[in-house]
């Protein structure tokens, strides 16, 4: 009788010790990673994300929005590892409150500001100055307290000194993507975007790339949050989309890499 109740308990303590085994390697498999991305980088971080969780088995898990709105949700203690900006403005308001990791901090990417008109427009905008225009009603705009390309936007508007005329005709968007999409259903005349975000769109024209000189270049850091609980899972993904390989896909999809 002794024998069979300790069989009995050697296998459950054996049933239990596989699966506290199990766990502890599912749980060490199945890391996760969370990124707060500007809107415009949407399509190559899916792709790059996918990738890397077939290398590693980590999930990366995104919040896409403007650069803005995701600052204001790392400064209200938002849970996130990695914060990748659209612009340098949001992350030097971070860095000097400290919420961010400095040193972990770097420039990866650049990207072109463009006109764009949905594809079947019949109005005659050849060129930025045409936006003042009587024809054109709408004018596409991300919002500028917030969104990186509302403010290269104004910026770009002012310097060819008309940004008066454009904001009387201006629609303003949460994000990029808002104005994109605005373009693409001619919910308004035109919009100002991202070239990686015209490269990706389908019912748009490419009208012309914002003159040399009129704007700061639009140049995307990325930095490790200095709250994160898993800095060094985040570190390994910023190495990852750094490698070459990754660069490539970068390119694939209209961004340059900063070098």
């Amino acid at each position: 009788m002794k024998k069979i109740i300790f069989a009995f308990f050697l296998i459950s303590y054996l049933f239990v010790s596989c699966n506290q085994s199990n766990n502890t390697q599912s749980n060490s498999e199945n890391k996760e990673i969370y990124v707060l991305a500007a809107a415009s980088l949407t399509d190559v971080l899916t792709e790059l994300a996918n990738n890397y969780k077939q290398k590693t088995s980590t999930e990366i898990i995104f919040s896409f929005a403007s650069s803005g709105a995701l600052q204001a949700q790392i400064e209200a203690s938002a849970p996130a590892d990695i914060f990748f900006s659209a612009a340098q403005k949001q992350m030097n308001a971070l860095e000097e409150k400290g919420l961010i990791d400095s040193e972990t901090r770097k420039d990866l990417l650049e990207n072109k500001v463009v006109l764009i008109s949905p594809k079947n427009s019949n109005l005659n905008i050849k060129s930025f100055t045409d936006i003042t225009n009587s024809n054109v009603k709408k004018l596409g705009l991300g919002e500028p307290k917030s969104v990186p390309v509302g403010q290269y936007s104004e910026e770009i508007l002012s310097n060819l000194s008309i940004l008066d005329i454009a904001k009387e005709k201006a629609v303003y968007g949460s994000d990029v993507r808002n104005v994109l999409d605005w373009v693409e259903t001619a919910e308004v005349d035109c919009g100002i975007v991202y070239a990686t975000d015209a490269k990706i769109a389908k019912n748009i024209n490419i009208i012309a790339e914002a003159p040399e000189g009129t704007h700061k270049k639009v140049i995307y850091p990325i930095s490790i949050i200095k709250s994160s609980q898993n800095k060094e899972e985040a570190k390994k993904f910023i190495e990852y989309i750094s490698t070459d390989k990754s660069k490539e896909i970068f390119q694939n999809y209209g961004f340059t890499v900063v070098k």
